[in-house]
């Protein structure tokens, strides 16, 4: 007679496993959704991909081994930072996606601290990534408008 593994395992670890993986997904999604109304092309579908990613590979690190999580935490800061570059576009002298790309870096941070149990830093780093995007997007407009010569009503240099 066959054996199904998957009838072996714990099942209260799973749902906690998957409890986890989806707070990473939804930590993530208000800082995601604001980048994307603001017309960038990463954000609502991005952000909480590279949070639940980031769990994910935290978590199948089954080894309560400082090493082998560092190791692991390595490589995701290294691969985020990665995608996060890809977001970044040089146009003439105006570098833009750089808070985008720092959005990324943080989500995977965020869905790190989640599988590490470190709730309060996901929380906190989701609360803070949402503020800032949300809450400095009209001061950022608005100094791009006075440093930007071309700009009507802009300052200008002498």
């Amino acid at each position: 007679m066959p054996t199904f593994a998957f009838l072996t395992y714990d099942w209260t670890e799973v749902w906690i496993t998957l409890g986890k993986i989806l707070l990473a997904y939804l930590l993530t999604l208000p800082a995601g959704w604001e980048s994307e109304r603001e017309a960038h092309s990463v954000g609502v579908r991005t952000f909480p991909i590279v949070a639940m990613a980031s769990c994910g590979y935290l978590l199948l690190v089954t080894s309560s081994d400082p090493a082998s999580q560092s190791r692991v935490l390595q490589g995701l800061i290294a691969g985020i930072g990665f995608v996060g570059g890809g977001a970044i576009l040089k146009e003439g002298a105006m570098v833009k996606g750089t808070a985008t790309a720092a959005s990324i870096w943080s989500t995977g941070v965020m869905g790190a601290a989640v599988a590490m149990g470190r709730y309060e830093i996901a929380v906190i780093l989701g609360l803070m990534n949402f503020l800032t995007l949300k809450m400095l997007w009209h001061y950022k407009q608005k100094l791009d408008r006075e440093n930007d010569p071309g700009t009507p009503g802009a300052h200008k240099e002498s």
